[in-house]
């Protein structure tokens, strides 16, 4: 998966505009342009695409964190200069204030089945013996189960299709 892919996932969940992105980037005090935001949302085969890095979408996470949860005194959390899945999912964990059973549902929905302690493990610190990489394939569940329960929230609890086929990929 792709930042570009992640970005958009998040963006089509919670019906988010250019202007609210741009937005959630400002809360974690980092300055983007709306033509940014659109390069970033465009399809792989448009050639005005451009690659959302691990850094810019670090920092859009903390900034739907700080949106989510408040932004906490003090100094700003730095931006991760790598991400991986397991940190995304952390990420939105903690935005979205979900506890293991809301996660579990969440995947659920997307017709993944996981258990508690498969879960946990991808919370854990990478030098913990039972710690676990958390592989594209559970992140996309995920992020399906978040469109289908946080997008149909938002638009009367009418069912939704997700943004993206992911099994075509």
């Amino acid at each position: 998966m792709t930042n570009n892919d992640i970005l958009r996932c998040i963006r089509y969940a919670f019906d988010f505009g250019d202007a609210k992105v741009v937005a959630l980037f400002g809360l974690a005090d980092h300055l983007v342009t709306r033509e940014q935001v659109s390069a970033w949302l465009k399809k792989e085969t448009d050639p005005e695409q451009q690659p959302c890095t691990d850094v810019e979408l670090a920092i859009f996470l903390n900034g739907l964190i700080n949106d989510r949860r408040g932004k906490k005194d003090g100094p700003q959390a730095e931006p991760e200069q790598r991400l991986n899945n397991n940190i995304i999912f952390r990420k939105l964990r903690i935005a979205l204030n979900l506890k293991d059973d809301d996660i579990l549902e969440i995947l659920a929905l997307a017709g993944q089945q996981l258990s508690k302690p498969e879960l946990s493990a991808f919370f854990r610190k990478p030098d913990h013996k039972h710690y676990r990489a958390c592989k594209d394939q559970v992140l996309r569940y995920f992020l399906n189960g978040m469109q289908l329960k946080f997008r149909a929230a938002t638009t009367n609890d009418t069912p939704v299709k997700p943004a993206f086929n992911w099994e075509s990929l």
